[in-house]
């Protein structure tokens, strides 16, 4: 099916949650102005919506394919993504001394949310590249950025992350990836990397590996990690492309979904001749990374998003044209659009709930990092207790989303013809990869948590409470999880709060979340359209039911570790 933006309710967004005229009245981004936001947040839904989304089916069927250690696209990925470099959609938020148009966060937010709601899979190949962005801009060297940044920003060249390895799995301080100095400065990089999302391909001019590897005589442990960048093609001295460099793609994954995304396994210095350059200070490399990765959790929560926009709209197309059945209890025994059936209405105004109260979320953390870019006090704090939550909630959601897309199909859901398979398939991944749910949870009650002795937290529900007045049930869960934040930080010990990490997490999600719906709903009181009244319902449905399920939480939050160890692990294994 075809793809439609949802344009308004990604400028309501971008104005209410992220606030973007408070952002835009600072100087570094006095661009954003209300007629260049309309503008950004149209032109890219148009292009998405032309050029992205009629690869989406064909990306997937026919999928990456890797012969002689190449691999190529389908026909049409390659036109696609030239027409979005030379459009300067990649170039959005990047620093304009490298060629970037310097605008906020929460613009770049949009272009990725239309993008990947088009193409997911395609669209991992941008949302790489901000990654790499981040951690050359903010750890580079002046030549680095010199030498990468300029034709990372305009997507002439491609970004990867290299962490994962065949033993270490999320255990990042196992690796055994080496760095060896060759004495002329740079150094000679041996080892394999697992999961590298378009690791190789055959659509930009050059790839810029960052990755991981141990120097000699390093810490044991991710203490002992370092950064360096790899480009698949040396760079000369005057940024022009030269020798292929001494690394390969080995293979691609054979996956459950996002067939259009190469997942490739990466060997480095098979030769014993891969060059790489240390990126910041040896042994600091995880903390490059995380630079890196903390934009990635906040991209890879949009996804969630995405998956769910795109799911959504498939769904409820099918329901305004399946028809089938009278309505119950009518007077007239004709059949009509599934779409009149109660059931069918509670499952299309979930997943429409879920998804606008996630991309609520969305653009509110994107509007706090704009504010912490600015050194506006205390945003960058608040974003980083949301990445958790927008990367964990967010995905799980695009994963529910997608799910009843296909129930509504019935079983033409479950065939393929129709697509809504494959964005449930697609969805899978999010919820795993740049750090497992599971690992959100725990990042949100070992160390967001602690923050400023858990006043950071606190505050932000705090303030969701304050945001959710005329929807008690929002009120009561953001009460109760401070509650659970005290017990937590004060009671609970590590087992504990590790044991209800997943259902805190989720907890303060909808909390927030559901605050920043109602905002929403708040900011179109008075306004008598179709727009404001649909908003009003969603946002009472979010509240009166989304939220009570999160209230419900309460006790897996604060149920202790206790019953998870009274089985051996032998006998709960089975």
């Amino acid at each position: 099916m075809d793809y439609v933006a949802p344009t308004s309710d990604q400028i309501l967004a971008i104005s209410v949650n992220a606030g973007i005229a408070e952002i835009a009245a600072h100087e570094p981004f006095a661009a954003a102005s209300p007629d260049m936001v309309e503008a950004i947040v149209e032109g890219i839904g148009q292009f998405a919506a032309g050029e992205f989304a009629p690869l989406n089916r064909k990306g997937d069927v026919e999928g990456a394919k890797l012969a002689d250690q190449t691999v190529t696209l389908p026909e049409g990925f390659a036109k696609a993504y030239h027409a979005y470099v030379e459009q300067g959609w990649n170039a959005i938020a990047g620093p304009p001394e490298h060629g970037g148009q310097g605008l906020p966060f929460s613009l770049a937010t949009s272009v990725i949310e239309n993008l990947g709601s088009a193409n997911m899979a395609f669209t991992l190949l941008p949302l790489l590249t901000v990654g790499a962005i981040e951690a050359l801009q903010h750890h580079g060297s002046q030549g680095q950025k010199a030498h990468y940044l300029p034709k990372l920003i305009s997507g002439e060249w491609s970004g990867t992350m290299n962490l994962t390895e065949p033993q270490a799995g999320s255990d990042v301080g196992a690796l055994r990836t080496t760095a060896t100095p060759r004495g002329d400065g740079t150094w000679s990089i041996k080892g394999t990397k697992i999961y590298i999302t378009w690791g190789e391909h055959d659509l930009t001019e050059n790839i810029v590996h960052l990755v991981l590897a141990r120097t000699p005589g390093a810490p044991a442990g991710s203490r002992g990690i370092s950064l360096f960048v790899v480009p698949k093609f040396l760079v000369e001295a005057d940024g022009s492309v030269g020798a292929r460099n001494d690394l390969r793609c080995a293979g691609i994954e054979h996956k459950l979904g996002i067939m259009a995304s190469p997942t490739c396994v990466m060997t480095f210095g098979d030769d014993d001749a891969c060059v790489g350059e240390l990126v910041g200070n040896e042994n600091e490399g995880l903390k490059a990374m995380f630079t890196m990765m903390n934009s990635a959790r906040i991209n890879v929560g949009n996804q969630g998003v995405q998956i769910a926009e795109r799911a959504l709209q498939q769904a409820s197309r099918y329901a305004r044209d399946r028809i089938q059945s009278a309505r119950a209890g009518s007077a007239d025994k004709n059949p009509v659009a599934i779409i009149e059936h109660p059931d069918v209405r509670r499952m299309l105004l979930r997943m429409r709930a879920l998804t606008e109260g996630a991309r609520a979320l969305l653009y509110y953390t994107a509007g706090l990092v704009d504010r912490g870019a600015l050194g506006i006090s205390g945003a960058q704090a608040r974003a980083d207790c949301l990445v958790p939550l927008i990367k964990a909630w967010g995905t799980d959601i695009g994963c529910e989303v997608a799910s009843i897309g296909v129930q509504i199909h019935g079983g033409m859901g479950f065939v393929e013809e129709t697509g809504a398979a494959q964005h449930y398939r697609d969805a899978r991944i999010a919820p795993i990869y740049e750090g497992t749910n599971g690992i959100q949870a725990a990042d949100l009650v070992t160390r967001k948590l602690g923050y400023e002795g858990g006043a950071v937290l606190t505050s932000l529900l705090a303030e969701a409470a304050r945001d959710a007045a005329g929807y008690p049930v929002l009120q009561s869960l953001a009460q109760d999880c401070i509650a659970i934040a005290g017990w937590m930080s004060t009671d609970a010990s590590l087992d504990d709060r590790l044991a209800g990490s997943t259902a805190f997490c989720t907890m303060c999600a909808v909390a927030i979340g559901g605050a920043q719906l109602a905002r929403q709903a708040a900011a179109l009181v008075g306004q008598e359209t179709v727009k404001a009244k649909a908003k009003s319902v969603v946002t009472r449905y979010f509240a009166q039911t989304i939220a009570a399920e999160a209230m419900g939480l309460k006790a897996a939050a604060t149920a202790g570790a206790g019953l998870l160890y009274e089985l051996d692990s032998a006998v709960l294994a089975g």
